[in-house]
């Protein structure tokens, strides 16, 4: 099959240029200004359109296995195609987490069957499974996952002599989860004296502090930096903790690399006043000052990468008290509009924005032949409308959860198609009726082969 993009203007490796593009079967075969359409078997006008590699999101949770009431893989990969994410990269705490070799490869079985987009699947650490994480392999599966704070599932990596072992012995890429769990026991406590269970959310913040945040996110880097072991820390969320990475060295060569998540950019601790639990992350969404630090350190490349951290509770359990609400939110869908807002507000460019969240996640995760627009690499392509306004809506939205803290927001661009392996899966609202994603492999001797740096001061 051979698909012919015509008049498009690419976003890639910095620049923004007009051309046409050619799949062949599940790879771009041709760039060229003028490419004859007696070559193709289907042709798309591309015109007033824009076309970017395929978002790749480093950390979601899908919630499958055992969580599926909240989400599955083939209903969360659907609404990420939808928002022109193409690869994604799964949590393992899951029910059960996958905490062995032969749990990890469940998941990777399901997704073959049922994902929309190109999965990976994190190898979840525990206090005592270093054995089953030496086994895993870096050519077919992304990184180790440490939970150094609480989260949803029961992952919490706690003992110090564990820690370094990980790090010490591990050659594959560490990503951690960093909020001080000392820290935020004492803060609940606190609260729940004065409100009991029932604690106002807008002082989720509070007990998921900044020091809570800063304190294990620096022990992280600090061990890191001791044992040399490579380092990914997930979705900061405070100003403070930008302070703990450099832009002074080219991405393919940092040894420690951050990244934020699109609500931390884009909410601050006056929204939990309208949005309540809907906007319960942990790491907590902050201050306005972390906010405008985290774009700072975003655009300077000190941090290298945006994600979504989806995760979908139902709405009934986001409805309960502090105490008792889960947090995560959905956000797949929606991520990449709400970084086209924040492009049409003068916040970042698009070239950034293809930058962080498809270049970046490919080069940092070593995924081979993908996160960039070239010739033999895999055709994950996104088309987007900058000019045509679109509402979410409960009729409109396909998480499973069916929900979005995004509800009545109205972007003023919309994805019109997307690629997945050469594949035409999303076509204007029509949904392909098979599914195309394949699973991620990753390059364990050298980063990809690229000129395009990102160690600008």
């Amino acid at each position: 099959m051979k698909i012919l993009i015509k008049n498009a203007k690419i976003i890639n490796e910095n620049q923004i240029f007009k051309s046409d593009l050619l799949i062949e079967n599940d790879l771009i075969s041709k760039i060229s200004k003028h490419i004859l359409e007696e070559n193709a078997d289907k042709i798309i006008d591309a015109s007033g359109m824009f076309l970017l590699p395929g978002i790749i999101d480093d950390q979601v949770h899908f919630r499958e296995p055992g969580l599926t009431q909240k989400g599955d893989i083939e209903s969360e990969s659907k609404a990420a195609i939808a928002g022109g994410i193409t690869s994604f990269l799964d949590q393992p705490n899951t029910v059960p987490n996958a905490v062995t070799q032969e749990l990890l490869e469940e998941k990777y079985k399901i997704a073959s069957e049922k994902s929309f987009a190109n999965y990976g699947f994190m190898m979840g650490g525990t206090n005592d499974n270093h054995d089953e994480i030496l086994k895993t392999n870096p050519e077919n599966v992304p990184g180790i996952k440490l939970f150094l704070g609480s989260s949803t599932g029961n992952m919490l990596v706690d003992n110090p002599e564990t820690l370094e072992h990980i790090f010490s012995k591990t050659k594959m890429l560490i990503a951690v989860h960093c909020e001080d769990e000392a820290t935020i026991k004492a803060n609940t406590e606190h609260f729940k004296k004065e409100f009991g269970e029932n604690i106002p959310v807008k002082f989720h913040p509070a007990i998921r502090s900044a020091e809570a945040c800063y304190l294990s996110s620096s022990k992280a880097v600090e061990l890191a930096e001791k044992t040399g072991a490579r380092l990914h820390v997930f979705h900061l969320s405070t100003a403070k903790e930008t302070e703990l990475f450099t832009n002074k060295i080219p991405l393919k060569d940092k040894k420690i690399t951050a990244e934020v998540c699109v609500h931390h950019l884009t909410f601050t601790d006056e929204d939990y006043e309208t949005k309540g639990n809907l906007i319960k992350w942990n790491p907590a969404i902050k201050t306005e000052k972390d906010k405008t630090e985290l774009w700072k350190a975003l655009i300077d490349n000190r941090i290298d990468v945006i994600a979504t951290d989806h995760a979908p509770h139902t709405f009934s359990e986001k409805q309960n008290v502090y105490t008792q609400c889960p947090s995560g939110a959905p956000m797949v869908q929606h991520s990449l509009n709400v970084m086209l807002e924040h492009y049409r507000n003068g916040k970042i460019s698009l070239e950034k924005i293809v930058e962080k969240m498809a270049h970046n996640p490919a080069i940092l995760f070593r995924i081979k032949n993908r996160g960039f627009i070239r010739e033999n690499y895999k055709a994950d392509l996104v088309l987007v409308n900058l000019d045509e306004k679109y509402t979410v809506s409960k009729e409109n939205i396909l998480y499973k959860c069916g929900w979005s803290p995004l509800e009545n927001t109205e972007f003023h661009s919309k994805i019109k198609h997307t690629f997945v392996n050469g594949n035409h899966v999303f076509d204007d609202g029509i949904f392909a009726e098979k599914k195309f994603g394949e699973r991620l492999l990753f390059d364990n001797e050298f980063y990809p082969e690229s000129n395009f740096e990102t160690n600008s001061d």
